[in-house]
């Protein structure tokens, strides 16, 4: 059991370990060699240029000879505050902008909840007296006084507990109503004043029917002429492109080893480079490494073309999927907010993700294998989730040292040295923590991937939700029972089955020190981290040393990265979780969850302007699922504590906070019907009134040619444009033309025809619109 003098070394540690960050990143930002690093964004948008082009000294380029910049080294922090929501939209996005309120809900929530805790719980539980008691039987520390595990069973103190949990409920679910209802109105807002996209007239078609007279492109064109003739604009068909993605992506690899040893080469002209023709260069015959990369880009060139060619030609290329563009808004939203035929298993409509949202590689996968992939993948998730136990149940024991100090003694000599007792519990557990879910985002990211996604939005949101439900059962759930086990494994092993219940009810608050100390490791050192930018400063400087010979390299080595809300949106998700579950049981855990979302709001807010290039932008389509897992976090919170109180014989108390969980769930329910619309629905009304108003404005607006290639493969667009092949354009707005011959002589109507008409002949007819 950690004590106050771990958590005081833990907290010494880390706060250490973010000032040395702090102070790194503060010197390294100033310098201009590091430009680029730590400001990328404005590069690609083109309003910085580099400091190193305007001084003529050589230390000049790499050192900031200007003291005065060393004296407002902080400077960053009132910087990152100082941009205005408005323009701050405007520079990085909605997503980003949202991103960063839930920080601002945090504060909102955890700093009234902090006061009144401190003010008023703690005194109640410090003067509770219950564990001074049962210090013969339990494992605890002077910071678990101040928990509800001090009260004594039966006490009247509990009616303290209770109206705290109503008082934190209250206030936690005002401040999610207010903030819903004031990001539902910035993406309406947003949308309203947003300018023109491709993805506002476009609709992603799934499982398109097959039709033996009629090519996929053709079937395409002909359904949405006949059922949307007067909006329907025209439609590009999707192509199974992955291997030639592949091929492509390998030349660019083989390209960046060319230029390598090209610049090699240039340097020292005197001596060719060679490499091995085996993997990696690393057996084979040597051979010279200029001839033996051209000569492999030279028959990758001639795969591409050929690939390439086999994709255009081959019917079996084309795959049962279509971007179907509109002439408005109105007629897109009409076409992907409703069912398309009398058959809900064919024609699926859907908003089509922005460009640079679309997953390219999921397309090509059949409707039906999505099923079974999401099946799959559930199945996956189960087994990883619970057996990732393992390792955390060994991180726990590292943090409840004293509880196998009475079950193994023979380690008391080592782990009662008092420096290595005080890392081992209060660092040594959350850094080892934080090491073991390092790789999982990376995991769930691919487990999204292949369930079949058709946008990186989704595929990062479905990557969120699994890390989260993770974190749930693993790091919060996980963390509490198997350190409660080991924690109390002495009293487990000596008392009646009776008493377990109790033994747990009073150990569960205990393991606010563990979480204590992962909050350090996690939010205070790691987010220190984030600002200082360790990994991309290296890798940049490392492709600036043998990769870089042009600006335009430079400009591709720079690594702005993302918010990666992967990742982001579930660690939120844990803190929420974690202050909600002990503002009323072991309300010394807020403080450290405060200064969390203070530090990290100034923290993101400055990577968000200076730095993080956002892939997509999704309109805050994230807000209603962190809505929904707090308020999830909210309810676990109220049935943890009911639990709890139950095993403490609060029975007056107790079943008054039954109808608490009932009414945040209404409350849920009641939010999700008022706002959860204007993140899944585009409204008729504000469609029509942005095409009104673009008519007015833009009368000659050529919209066809705006949305030309607009969702056409990035490779055909790399490798060329074939407009004429790639596309499907259509001219004529008063007939369709198809190919599906005649069905005069037969007796039933074509499975497939959409109009019935006698004024047709044999071979193709039109159908008059």
């Amino acid at each position: 059991m950690a004590t106050l003098q771990d958590i005081t070394v833990a907290g010494v540690i880390n706060l250490l370990i973010a000032v040395a960050f702090l102070l790194a990143f503060a010197f390294l930002r100033l310098q201009p060699i590091n430009d680029r690093v730590y400001f990328p964004k404005w590069y690609l948008n083109g309003s910085r240029k580099s400091p190193r082009h305007s001084t003529r000294s050589t230390v000049g380029k790499f050192v900031n000879l200007d003291y005065r910049a060393y004296m407002r080294f902080l400077s960053w922090m009132p910087d990152a505050l100082r941009m205005p929501q408005a323009e701050l939209i405007d520079h990085a996005g909605l997503d980003s902008v949202v991103y960063l309120r839930i920080y601002i809900v945090g504060l909102k929530i955890f700093v009234p909840l902090a006061v009144l805790a401190c003010a008023i719980l703690i005194p109640v539980n410090a003067t509770g007296g219950t564990l001074v008691n049962l210090k013969k039987e339990l494992v605890f520390s002077d910071i678990d006084k101040l928990s509800i595990s001090n009260v004594q069973s039966g006490s009247q103190r509990f009616w303290a507990h209770l109206l705290m949990a109503y008082v934190f409920s209250a206030w936690t679910c005002f401040v999610l109503y207010t903030e819903y209802d004031k990001i539902a109105s910035m993406r309406l807002h947003f949308l309203a004043s947003q300018r023109r996209r491709a993805d506002q007239f476009t609709v992603l078609v799934r499982n398109v029917p097959p039709d033996t007279d009629e090519t996929i492109s053709e079937h395409v064109d002909h359904f949405f002429r006949v059922n949307h003739p007067d909006h329907y604009l025209t439609h590009q068909v999707v192509y199974n492109a992955n291997k030639l993605a592949k091929l492509v992506k390998k030349k660019e690899k083989l390209k960046n080893w060319l230029d390598y040893y090209q610049i090699k080469y240039s340097r020292h002209p005197e001596k060719r480079p060679t490499t091995k023709e085996g993997f990696l260069g690393l057996w084979g015959e040597r051979v010279d490494a200029i001839d033996f990369y051209t000569a492999e880009i030279d028959t990758l060139v001639q795969k591409i073309a050929e690939e390439r060619e086999r994709v255009l030609k081959d019917p079996e290329a084309i795959m049962p999927v279509a971007f179907v563009s509109f002439n408005t808004r109105w007629g897109a939203a009409v076409c992907a907010q409703t069912q398309q035929s009398k058959n809900p298993t064919i024609w699926l409509t859907e908003w089509a993700p922005e460009p640079r949202d679309v997953y390219w590689s999921n397309l090509a996968i059949p409707f039906v294998a999505i099923a079974i992939r999401k099946l799959v993948m559930g199945v996956t998730l189960f087994f990883l989730v619970f057996f990732f136990m393992i390792p955390i149940a060994a991180v726990q024991s590292l943090a409840n040292l004293d509880g196998i100090e009475k079950v193994a003694p023979f380690l008391k000599s080592i782990i009662e040295v008092k420096i290595i007792k005080s890392f081992l519990q209060g660092f040594l557990p959350g850094l080892a923590l934080k090491i073991f879910l390092i790789i999982l985002p990376t995991i769930l990211m691919i487990m999204s991937k292949i369930e079949g996604y058709a946008a990186t939005s989704i595929l990062e949101r479905r990557a969120a939700a699994k890390y989260y439900y993770f974190m749930l059962v693993n790091v919060f759930l996980g963390s509490i029972i198997t350190g409660t086990a080991f924690q109390q494994l002495h009293a487990f092993l000596h008392q009646s089955p009776t008493q377990i219940p109790k033994t747990i009810g009073v150990s569960i608050p205990m393991k606010a020190t563990f979480f204590i100390t992962y909050i350090m490791v996690d939010g205070w050192a790691g987010i220190a981290g984030e600002i200082l930018r360790l990994k991309p400063l290296i890798i940049f400087h490392l492709k600036n040393m043998f990769l870089v010979k042009t600006e335009k390299d430079r400009e591709n080595a720079m690594d702005p990265g993302s918010v990666g809300f992967p990742e982001a949106l579930p660690q939120l998700q844990l803190y929420f979780l974690l202050g909600l579950v002990y503002a009323v049981i072991t309300p010394i855990l807020l403080p450290f969850i405060v200064i969390f979302f203070g530090f990290a709001y100034f923290v993101y807010r400055h990577q968000v302007i200076n730095v993080y290039n956002q892939e997509y932008e999704s309109v805050a389509a994230f807000w209603p699922h962190v809505h929904s897992r707090i308020v999830a976090a909210l309810v676990i919170s109220q049935l943890l504590l009911l639990g709890l109180l139950s095993t403490k014989k609060a029975a007056d108390s107790t079943p008054i906070l039954l109808a608490l969980p009932v009414l945040t769930i209404w409350f849920q329910r009641f939010c999700k019907s008022r706002f959860e619309p204007a993140f899944r629905r585009y409204p008729l009304e504000e469609a029509m009134a942005k095409d009104t108003l673009e008519r007015a404005t833009e009368p000659n607006l050529n919209l066809k040619g705006y949305l030309s290639n607009s969702y056409l493969h990035p490779i055909f667009k790399s490798e060329g444009n074939e407009e004429n092949e790639m596309g499907e354009w259509r001219d004529d707005d008063s007939l369709v033309l198809t190919k599906r011959h005649s069905k005069l002589n037969t007796p039933g109507a074509s499975e497939n025809s959409y109009i019935a008409s006698p004024e047709y002949d044999e071979e193709t007819y039109n159908y008059q619109v």
